[in-house]
């Protein structure tokens, strides 16, 4: 949403609801050195209690104006920079947890998105997503897909019927944890380079079921 203001104010209530619990389950215990993509207004920010420094990207420079308050009483520091998470400023192998929040559904080319978030990833690295997902019941996701044009226009971008978990398994992840919650409509996930999987030769592991996904609310 290009106004951050408005985008704030939208999604205050959901973050009092459910969302602020989601997000503190997706990220709370993230380590070592982290890279949030598409960050926005920073929401995710004061979750990042366990790391050891925080670098944190937006392609808006008003959004990351909006972020300096919260970046400011974060504990590790956050360093904000505006970056387009497409074309990252970082060099390779960086990182040990990249994280994004409700920004695959608005980024013009997720696959190049998330080809970087691999890219910056360090051996052994994990990335963690909290999105909202094309639903798994048909009908409920061809109502996000009529929604989703005056939605995207609206919106700033974001498309509400993207299969983000798919894509993610097809751009060189595996998944390691997933749990839907908000009736379907939301996904938080733990995924790691398939190039770091143990798979036999000749098997795709992106088409290997999770291990153990969980369907559960957070309490």
């Amino acid at each position: 949403m290009r106004n951050p203001v408005l985008y704030d104010a939208i999604l205050k209530p959901f973050e009092r609801l459910r969302l602020g619990q989601w997000r503190r389950r997706a990220f709370e215990d993230a380590r070592g050195s982290i890279l949030e993509i598409g960050a926005g207004t920073g929401a995710t920010l004061q979750y990042y209690q366990c790391a050891e420094r925080v670098a944190a990207t937006d392609p808006s420079y008003h959004r990351l104006r909006r972020a300096v308050g919260r970046a400011a009483i974060a504990r590790p520091t956050v360093r904000l920079a505006v970056a387009d998470g497409m074309a990252l400023p970082f060099k390779d192998a960086v990182f040990d947890t990249v994280t994004i929040a409700l920004a695959l559904c608005t980024v013009p080319v997720p696959e190049r998105t998330l080809r970087e978030a691999l890219r910056v990833l360090r051996p052994g690295g994990e990335l963690r997503v909290l999105e909202h997902i094309r639903h798994r019941r048909l009908g409920l996701a061809r109502l996000q897909d009529w929604l989703t044009p005056a939605w995207c226009r609206i919106s700033g971008g974001c498309r509400l019927n993207r299969p983000t978990v798919e894509t993610i398994l097809a751009c060189g992840f595996a998944s390691v944890e997933l749990h839907h919650g908000m009736g379907g409509w939301l996904v938080a996930g733990r995924f790691r380079p398939t190039a770091d999987d143990p798979t036999p030769a000749g098997r795709c592991a992106p088409c290997q079921p999770s291990p153990g996904p969980s369907t559960t609310e957070p309490a």
